[in-house]
């Protein structure tokens, strides 16, 4: 609990991710009860298409006469699960990998690294749409695919912490113990090199729902399934006479991944070492 309350006393002293946070637990907050406060179904078509905010409809409605806040409170749902499974994937498949090659080394740093720059080369939106377009466009394959494109990063992190752990004088007293090295890898050194790597997945979540909200607007994921992104595709085809349409989704998608960077951003102030006497 201690170590809780230091930790929360040195994100508190960014103002900015504070903020961020508050706007970010909100959000989370109108996906899980939303739906209790505007119990309105997002797939009803209940007006007439692409009416303008008004009483009725706040928000006004879709090309399809659907109430667009709805949608909005519905979208948050698929947009923020898809990015937190995502990037939980990426990183347990990053940190993986990333602590094998740091802490081996010799041939398996080799191999897992080539593959790690074989990621890298690729671009990673391409490379998305290919495992979308293998298989059926799905939130399942959406979610996969998104993890699968960004788990390169995590892994050179994770490989970079673990070898600069690896050779100091507890793991050396660890290794005298008789401890084998899966217990020094993931007892030992992981608590010491996860800092950095949980800044870096929180990033990542809003890398994911931007992924996915492209994704979305090219219809390459679960057409019964509305997301933010799925919403600005929709709204694109009446940019000029209904503007409000995408871009309400827009900026949704825009002060969630605003407030994601600016809580890891604090997290980074709270969990580096370097701050931590300040």
């Amino acid at each position: 609990m201690t170590g809780f309350l230091d930790l929360w006393r040195r994100f508190r002293r960014n103002v900015a991710a504070v903020v961020g946070l508050f706007f970010l637990l909100c959000i989370v907050l109108a996906a899980l009860f939303g739906p209790m406060l505007y119990p309105v179904d997002p797939y009803d078509m209940i007006g007439r298409p692409s009416m303008p905010p008004s009483a009725e409809f706040p928000l006004g409605t879709d090309v399809s006469g659907r109430d667009i806040l709805a949608g909005l409170i519905g979208g948050a749902r698929v947009s923020l699960l898809i990015g937190l499974i995502a990037s939980l994937g990426a990183t347990v498949i990053g940190v993986t990998v990333g602590a094998i090659a740091g802490y081996k080394g010799g041939w398996f740093d080799t191999v897992l690294m080539r593959l790690t720059d074989f990621f890298l080369t690729i671009p990673s939106f391409v490379l998305a749409v290919v495992i979308i377009a293998i298989f059926n466009p799905s939130i399942a394959s959406v979610t996969i695919a998104i993890a699968v494109v960004s788990w390169p990063p995590v892994a050179r992190l994770a490989r970079a912490e673990f070898m600069a752990q690896r050779d100091r004088e507890y793991v050396q007293a660890c290794r005298a113990l008789g401890m084998s090295d899966l217990e020094i890898a993931t007892r030992q050194i992981m608590p010491n090199a996860l800092p950095p790597v949980i800044v870096v997945s929180s990033l990542l979540v809003a890398t994911a729902i931007l992924t996915e909200s492209g994704l979305s607007f090219l219809g390459l994921t679960d057409p019964d399934l509305i997301s933010w992104g799925y919403m600005i595709g929709v709204g694109r085809t009446v940019l000029r006479t209904a503007w409000w349409m995408p871009a309400i989704p827009g900026i949704a998608i825009l002060i969630t991944v605003l407030c994601i960077n600016l809580v890891g951003e604090g997290m980074n102030d709270a969990l580096n070492p370097r701050l931590q006497q300040r």
